[in-house]
């Protein structure tokens, strides 16, 4: 039996081990942290637990990609699942002028339409170029043939702006249809239009939060692979990946331990991995690409535990813009931060009346708080609790002005910089969704899946894309190199009967 040895147990790793564990590898995944799920991570605090990243999955009805996906990965019995509000799963707020996004093709054309009558046409074209570029993802039809990519590919090399620049002439509705942009953090003449397209087809699809929070996902992932004969191993810091000349033997741990591998995959950030390797496998030249490529923003987030029953629960995801764009709020002065922020809350049983707890989060640099770099959570020492207390208090009055009363509920908070980011997840720079999608980048800027130490691997969110859908694109990317995709999709299909 092969043995596979992956690096990090968020979600890229866990089903990477679930698959090849499932097909007859013998797996370890090693965790530096003492708590397994990568961004799948939840925390208590009062009694209120609260999600780090995965806040809301999408295209999880019956029958739809994620929903198949998590029979295949044997999540249905684990993982409950409340809908967003199907009128306005996402609500964008431009200085107060709202626009809700109804799931659906037709009813998100029909509702925009309602809010721009003279752009409706375009509307429609907007949808059909959505859809075409969409249904190019073999794992969004469930086959292994190849698809037709050129116009995914053309759609992979033009910015958001452009192409809406293209399709339409009213600048409110192009601001509206990114308005969710922070979550990929897209920048203006840089990010991908097909990421945007991927990712209104997923949420409009259909969207939900789900229940009690998303380590239900990181657990039963665990619990499954542990079954099947596994190992998920915390505590466990990879050190160094160790080769010979011509291939990885296997990974070191921080405490000196040694675990042999005929494959490795790695799925923290590839400035990370690099770092792990000593070998001239790997050339100069790979290694400055990588350590050049730009990163996705960092957050400040703001977790909230209200009194109780004393804010309705909020059924929608809630955007909000000081101005009438949503783009270059990364870029900030002290003085201007924060110029928007996402609120939403949690979910702790389906359809709730009363919320008890939520998290609001707004772009911050890492420069902001690299003054304490190196310090450890808990001891970073007066100075930085003043600076978060001092963003925190900023923040909540930004919400009051939305949300009368938002500041009187508040019972209690804590809050997380981009070093917390850092510091959990190892993503350089605090980066939320690693490293940054840039067209003018082209190839330089993409991570492959493949490395030229032949059998070391990488998945994650930086191959391909983040988010549950991206990151399982990567996986079955990664994974066909050891399995065949056809196997794979099969299996999928069979999982569903």
């Amino acid at each position: 039996m092969s043995k596979v040895v992956i690096i990090g147990s968020g979600l890229g790793g866990l089903t990477c081990g679930y698959i090849l564990q499932k097909n007859g590898y013998d797996v370890t995944i090693l965790e530096q942290g003492a708590q397994a799920g990568g961004c799948l991570q939840c925390f208590m605090r009062g009694g209120v637990k609260f999600e780090t990243g995965m806040h809301f999955i999408g295209s999880a009805a019956k029958g739809q990609i994620i929903d198949r996906m998590m029979q295949y990965f044997g999540l249905c019995d684990d993982v409950v699942l409340s809908p967003l509000d199907a009128v306005a799963y996402n609500t964008v707020d431009f200085a107060g002028d709202k626009f809700g996004y109804a799931v659906g093709k037709e009813a998100f054309a029909e509702k925009m339409a309602g809010y721009f009558p003279a752009q409706k046409d375009a509307i429609y074209k907007y949808i059909s170029i959505i859809e075409e570029i969409a249904r190019v993802s073999s794992l969004r039809s469930l086959t292994s043939q190849e698809r037709n990519i050129t116009d995914n590919s053309e759609y992979q090399t033009l910015p958001i702006n452009a192409v809406l620049d293209s399709i339409f002439t009213d600048p409110l509705l192009k601001n509206v249809l990114v308005g969710d942009l922070p979550l990929y953090a897209a920048r203006y003449g840089r990010t991908p239009f097909a990421l945007h397209a991927f990712i209104m087809d997923f949420y409009n699809n259909s969207s939900y939060r789900i229940v009690g929070g998303s380590d239900a996902i990181s657990s039963a992932l665990i619990r499954n692979i542990e079954a099947m004969g596994g190992k998920v191993l915390t505590c466990a810091k990879a050190d160094k990946i160790v080769c010979d000349d011509t291939k990885a033997t296997g990974v070191e741990t921080e405490d000196g331990r040694f675990y042999a591998a005929d494959y490795v995959i790695s799925t923290i950030h590839p400035k990370r991995m690099v770092e792990l390797l000593d070998t001239k496998l790997i050339r100069p030249a790979y290694r400055s690409r990588i350590n050049s490529i730009p990163e996705t923003s960092s957050v400040f987030s703001l977790y909230v535990k209200f009194r109780e029953n004393t804010v309705p629960y909020m059924n929608t995801n809630y955007f909000r813009y000081d101005g009438n764009s949503p783009w270059g709020c990364e870029e900030y002065s002290d003085s201007s931060w924060p110029k928007g922020f996402i609120y939403m809350h949690m979910c702790h049983r389906q359809n709730p009346v009363w919320a008890q707890g939520g998290i609001v989060m707004s772009y911050m640099n890492m420069n902001e708080v690299a003054g304490w770099m190196g310090t450890k959570v808990g001891r970073r020492g007066e100075d930085y609790e003043e600076f978060k207390k001092n963003r925190a208090q900023r923040l909540i009055a930004s919400v009051e002005k939305t949300f009368p009363g938002f500041a009187a509920s508040i019972e209690s908070y804590y809050t997380a910089t981009p070093l917390t980011y850092y510091d959990y997840t190892g993503t350089e720079a605090g980066s939320i969704y690693g490293i940054s999608k840039d067209v003018n980048l082209g190839p330089a800027g993409r991570v492959m899946y493949r490395t030229k130490v032949p059998n070391l691997l990488l998945a994650g969110q930086n191959v391909n894309s983040h988010g549950i859908m991206g990151v399982i694109v990567g996986t079955m990317l990664t994974c066909a190199e050891l399995v065949p995709s056809e196997k794979l999709y099969r299996q999928i299909l069979e999982a569903d009967i």
